[in-house]
Order: structure tokens, then C-alpha cells, then sequence
């Protein structure tokens, strides 16, 4: 079957594909670099480090710190020990932390009773440059280390093989910044209230924080995993190499092309741009179109739900021991989640997670999604991550059972704002802080609105509440007209001044003055002023005082 006439014609196809499509790249790249002098710290086991020390001879500076036990007391080893790496300075320092990357790592020991730098000490600079680290576990416990720090353990092979990278790592290196940030739309936190946290919780190199309430992203922490981006509700992190754009406009390409050309449904095969891309061979199974990403991570739901709409029969997703487990785990839930999605629509489970030995055997898994229905391809443009994502699941939809129930779901950023119209009064503290206009406001009317496909449950309008009158409640409503449509959540006629008729604001904000403060004693003789709107507030004042000057005195 793999080298039949018909799969030979369909890798043709797709070679003549892949050489017209291309994914619109920046032609210059924003990046960060390293300057690295060559200075190495080598932590662990004294014995093991004194061997691994004798080795970095050409490197600038080289320092041990011991922090375990020598590893055999067998006297030829102790020997070779002892003749090793004689001009390396051995330090016995408990340690403290380690933190940075590549020519910036700060290692804190305990020295003369204190926190000091041992780079400072040992070295007279402010950091290493680099760190072979042979413990038994990782000093820096994080599923993607930073650049610049070589965990090896005692295993000889990686030992070996940091021993011939560490000389290669002296100079000024760039590496991509992989994510961009967009504040204005960011969910984290607003007007004092925090809100959305799903970046956070996501990056397995540790290198998203929350700095005095904004999200930052430090690039050279920054592996590229996505995770970040993915997991953003609103669109605020966004990857950029591709950006979400040209790597939709190139799946609909992709597709579009192929289909075109062969008359057949291709499969989309996401893989990772190191260990992914060395499985895939010309053997690939015709109908499936690879698609490199610098990790699997950086396409979600968005991405594979929209390859469907475009007519994609199936979309794959290439898992490795590459790919770190929060990652994995992070996959798992989101394909979860898509395929729950498209049974509710009537659709099969188009989408997979596939490892090594489902990529060798593609065959059985192929044969089963040829005998699913065919989607038309849609026409839709590629615009925001979440329009495409609702556009491409509206689409499905209507292909299939054009369902309009709702999902009721947990731990997703979709949903409903609900709230309790007694205790509202319309503040807009709520519509203040959402951060993709799903609540607004009624312009010249009180009344507080909601468009359901715009909520992300952050849950900031809940916490800035001052009435807590709001509740979230996360669901996906498959019914397009009803989860596009502006909701009424609460709306009232607005009060009028008394004295000039104007309206000023709502009747429940007015009530509820009058329940807190009605009876203070700035207001009990002037009950009425609260009734008032501020510039007949302002008159009612003054004529108090014109008629009776003196009883400011009295």
C-alpha cells in the first residue's frame, strides 16, 4: 500500500504543495543575545568534578563546587582524582540558589555566615557563564532548562557530551523572542483586581512571572514551548514565529492546494522541529501533509479546528520524549476537550495525540478516517484566535447535527456572566474592567449588556463587583445566534434630578444612597440633595447660603 501507484501520486502532490506554500515569516526577527567570556562553575560530587574540571582546561575560568560526596573510595580513582584539574579552586559552600542563563548565572553560597555570589568570590565577576551540574538531581528543578546550564548527573554519555558543547559556547549567540505581549487585552489583572492566570500555570521553563500585576515574559528564559500563548484567552500573548495569522493563512493553503490538486482529504500532522522533524521521512503516508512547528504546543484548538472547517480530514498531533511533560498534559486536556466538542456537533474524534510507534504504523489509523463524512471546505478569513475558533466550530456544526445546546463545562474560558438584577446597580465596575468589551454598558441608558462569545471567565468583573451580585458560570453555547447576540443582564429607567428633570444616574444607585447615608448628619437636614444631580446639588447649596449667611457659623 505505501508504494502503491496512488500514494506515489499523492506524495508528488504534496511535494509540489509544500514547494508552493510557504508560512510568511518576519524577514527580521526580533531576538535577544548572549555574551558568554567562556567562565564555567562545575557542580556536584568533588571527585567527578575534579575529572569533568580537568577537561575544560581551554575555558576561561573554571570553579568546582562540591556539594555531595566523592562517589567510590577505590584508590586509583582517588589517584586520578588528585592529579586532576590541580589549578581549579574547590569550594565547599552550602548553596544557597542558582538562577539566570546563559552568561548570567547567579549562584548564592553561604560565606563567612552570609548570602554571597560565588562568582564574586571565586572569580572576582558578577556571574558565571556557564554550569555542568553533576549531582544526583537537577539544582535548577524546571522540564526546560535554561541555556547555558548542562544537567548530566553521572551519566557518562551526557557528561561526554557537555564536555565537547561547553568549549563551543564562548561568544555572543541570538536566539529568537518568541512571544509578544499585548497589555491592553491582557486578563491578569486590572484596577487592582487580579483575574486571569492560565500563562502562568503553563510555561515549563519558568519563564512567564507577574510583575507588579503585568505579565512579563522573560526571552531569555523563553524556549518557544507556546504553552503561554496557547493557553491565553484573549489573544494578549501571541507567538510570533509564526504569528497566529500566517500560520492559519498557511494551513488554509496547505489544504486548499492539496485538495485541489488530488482530490483527496489530507491529514495534518503536527510535529516538533527537532526530534518530530527527524521521524519524518519521504515514507509518510501520501495524504498526510507534515506541519514543523518549533514545538507542538505552539498550535491549539484554533489551529486544529480550523484545518477541519478547511477540509482536513483528520488532524495529528506528533508527541516525544521531547516534549515536556506539563506539555503533554497540557495536549492531552485541549485535544480532550476538541474532540468532546465535535462529538456534541455530530462530528467523529478528528483530532489525535500519536507518539513514535502510531507514527510507524499510520496505516490503520488512516483507514478509519477515510470512511468518516467530508467537510466542504470553508471560506472563512483568518482573523483573531478566537473568532477563528468559533468560526470554525459554527462551521463543523452546521456540516454535521447543528446543535444548539449549551456544554456545561469546567476550567474553560467560555461562559456566561450572570447577575442578580435585585442587588445590581449598575456601577459599571464590572464593564471598567473586562477586557474584551464582553460586558458594556448602555451609552445614555442604564443598562448593563453581555455578549457571550467575548467572556473569557476571568473572573475580574466577579472580583470588582462592590454589590458581588456577579457569578461566572463556565459552558460553551453551541448555539451560534444566541452566544453572538448582546444579552440584556440588567437595565432600569434612570433617575431624574427633582429639581431640574435631567436624568443623573440609576434609580437603584440613587435608593441605595439614600439607605447608607440618608441618615448621616451631613445629610439628614438635606435628604433631598442626594435627589439631586451635581450642578443643582451645587445651586441648592448656595442659596442656603445666600438666604441665611450666618448659619455656616452657627
Amino acid at each position: 500500500m505505501s508504494n502503491s501507484p496512488a500514494q506515489q501520486a499523492l506524495r508528488q502532490v504534496r511535494t509540489e504543495v509544500q514547494q508552493q506554500t510557504r508560512i510568511l515569516q518576519n524577514l527580521i526577527p526580533p531576538t535577544v543575545s548572549y555574551t558568554t567570556e567562556g567562565s564555567v562553575l562545575v557542580i556536584g560530587p568533588e571527585d567527578l568534578a575534579r575529572l569533568a574540571a580537568d577537561k575544560l582546561s581551554s575555558m576561561a575560568g573554571c570553579v568546582i563546587l562540591a556539594n555531595e560526596a566523592i562517589t567510590s573510595q577505590d584508590e586509583a580513582h582517588l589517584e586520578r582524582v588528585m592529579a586532576a584539574a590541580e589549578n581549579v579552586e574547590t569550594y565547599y559552600n552550602k548553596l544557597l540558589s542558582v538562577k539566570g542563563f546563559l552568561g548570567q548565572f547567579q549562584v548564592a553560597v553561604e560565606h563567612n555566615g552570609t548570602a554571597a555570589e560565588l562568582s564574586m568570590v571565586a572569580l572576582r565577576k558578577a556571574h558565571f557563564d556557564l554550569i555542568l551540574d553533576l549531582s544526583r538531581e537537577p539544582i535548577i528543578q524546571l522540564e526546560m532548562l535554561p541555556p547555558g546550564y548542562f544537567y548530566v548527573g553521572q551519566d557518562p554519555t551526557k557528561l561526554a557530551q557537555a564536555l565537547e558543547e561547553l568549549p563551543q559556547m564562548v561568544g555572543q549567540f541570538d536566539k529568537p523572542r518568541y512571544v509578544k505581549i499585548n497589555a491592553d487585552i491582557c486578563a491578569h489583572y486590572r484596577n487592582g483586581v487580579n483575574g486571569c492566570n492560565r500563562c502562568l500555570n503553563f510555561c515549563p521553563a519558568d519563564a512567564i512571572k507577574s510583575v507588579e500585576q503585568q505579565i512579563e515574559v522573560d526571552p531569555y528564559l523563553c524556549h518557544g514551548a507556546g504553552s503561554c500563548s496557547n493557553a491565553c484567552p484573549t489573544g494578549a500573548l501571541t507567538y510570533d514565529l509564526p504569528t497566529p495569522q500566517a500560520l492559519h493563512s498557511y494551513l488554509n493553503k496547505l489544504i486548499s492546494r492539496f485538495l485541489e490538486k488530488s482530490g483527496t482529504a489530507p491529514v495534518i500532522l503536527f510535529h516538533d522541529a527537532a526530534q518530530g522533524a527527524a521521524l519524518i521521512t519521504d515514507q509518510l503516508p501520501g495524504d498526510v501533509l507534515p506541519v514543523e512547528l518549533e514545538e507542538i504546543t505552539v498550535a491549539g484548538m484554533d489551529h486544529w479546528l480550523a484545518a477541519l472547517a478547511w477540509g482536513a480530514r483528520q488532524v495529528l498531533v506528533l508527541n516525544t520524549a521531547a516534549t515536556a511533560p506539563s506539555l503533554t498534559q497540557m495536549l492531552q486536556g485541549e485535544l480532550a476537550l476538541t474532540n468532546t466538542l465535535l462529538q456534541e456537533i455530530g462530528q467523529p474524534a478528528r483530532i489525535s495525540l500519536i507518539g513514535e510507534t502510531e507514527l510507524s504504523e499510520l496505516w490503520p489509523i488512516l483507514d478509519s478516517s477515510m470512511a468518516w463524512p467530508l467537510t466542504v471546505p470553508a471560506t472563512f478569513a483568518t482573523d483573531s484566535k478566537r473568532a477563528i475558533l468559533f468560526a470554525a466550530l459554527d462551521y463543523l456544526n452546521e456540516q454535521a447535527a447543528q446543535a444548539k445546546h449549551r456544554l456545561p463545562l469546567s476550567n474553560v474560558p467560555f461562559g456566561q456572566v450572570q447577575v442578580k438584577a435585585d442587588g445590581c446597580t449598575l456601577c459599571m465596575s464590572c464593564v471598567a474592567t473586562c477586557p474584551t468589551l464582553a460586558l458594556q454598558d448602555g451609552g445614555d441608558q442604564p443598562a448593563l449588556y453581555f455578549v457571550e462569545q467575548d467572556c473569557v471567565q476571568c473572573g475580574l468583573c466577579e472580583a470588582s463587583c462592590p454589590e458581588k451580585v456577579i457569578s461566572l458560570q463556565p459552558t460553551i453555547n453551541l448555539d451560534q445566534a444566541a452566544r453572538q447576540q448582546r444579552q440584556i443582564l440588567k437595565e432600569e429607567a434612570p433617575f431624574e434630578c427633582i429639581r431640574c428633570g435631567a436624568p443623573f444616574a440609576t434609580q437603584s444607585m440613587v435608593h441605595r444612597m439614600l439607605e447608607m447615608v440618608g441618615t448621616h448628619s451631613a445629610f439628614s437636614t438635606h435628604i433631598d440633595r442626594l435627589k439631586m444631580c451635581g450642578d443643582c446639588r451645587v445651586k441648592d447649596m448656595f442659596e442656603e447660603i445666600l438666604n441665611d449667611p450666618e448659619k455656616q457659623l452657627r
